[in-house]
């Protein structure tokens, strides 16, 4: 099997190098701003310089933001892309947004509500859709977050691969229990989930 990259990876990478860009471009702007405050200012330099013609300071005037914003648009799109390319092995279960519980289906049409449970290190896929209004879960721990939309399917996936216990919620104002809408990702072991799975009743 193809090693699976995790889409928290290449989210994160892509924040924190606009991130950092954005600063370094912060800090860099305000000390030339600074130095030419005090190096221009009218009492030593009474005359004003003119830069047009410069040809060398147009091109990197150009150039220089437009490799960064490029550079930008690829680490985003490829942050895009590995929340979009679903891995082929992914475990699926289907997700019904509705007021104000989330509904959860799996494969031998166990359900739960409000509660994902899953297996470690194991790729999964949310079929997402609502019963009524529009609803939005967001998984935070996983930079997962999809609308859920009446009468449309979409989805998300994501790869735990600690175990543990995620919040999750619904972010679109969905009615007067939208702030009652969360619940929790429950990622166990391998076996743990099997046993899980096969009990008629739910944990």
């Amino acid at each position: 099997m193809n090693e699976i990259v995790n889409p928290v990876t290449l989210v994160d990478r892509s924040f924190y190098f606009i991130i950092g860009f954005s600063f370094l471009f912060l800090f860099a702007i305000t000390l030339v701003m600074i130095y030419f405050v005090i190096r221009y200012r009218r009492s030593k330099h009474p005359e004003p310089s003119d830069i047009r013609g410069n040809i060398l300071l147009e091109i990197a005037w150009i150039s220089i933001p437009t490799v960064i914003a490029l550079l930008m648009f690829v680490s985003g799109w490829q942050s895009y892309t590995g929340l979009r390319n679903v891995p082929e092995n992914a475990m699926e279960i289907e997700v019904i947004g509705q007021s104000f519980s989330w509904i959860f289906i799996y494969d031998n049409d166990k359900e739960t509500e409000n509660e994902i449970i899953v297996p470690v290190n194991k790729p999964v896929k949310l079929n997402i859709t609502s019963a009524d209004v529009i609803h939005s879960m967001f998984i935070p721990a996983f930079r997962v977050k999809v609308d859920a939309v009446n009468g449309i399917s979409t989805y998300a996936w994501f790869l735990p691969e600690e175990e543990g216990e995620y919040a999750f919620q619904c972010t679109e104002f969905c009615g007067t229990g939208h702030a009652d809408m969360t619940g929790v990702v429950k990622v166990v072991s391998q076996d743990e989930f099997d046993e899980w799975i096969e009990e008629e009743d739910e944990w």
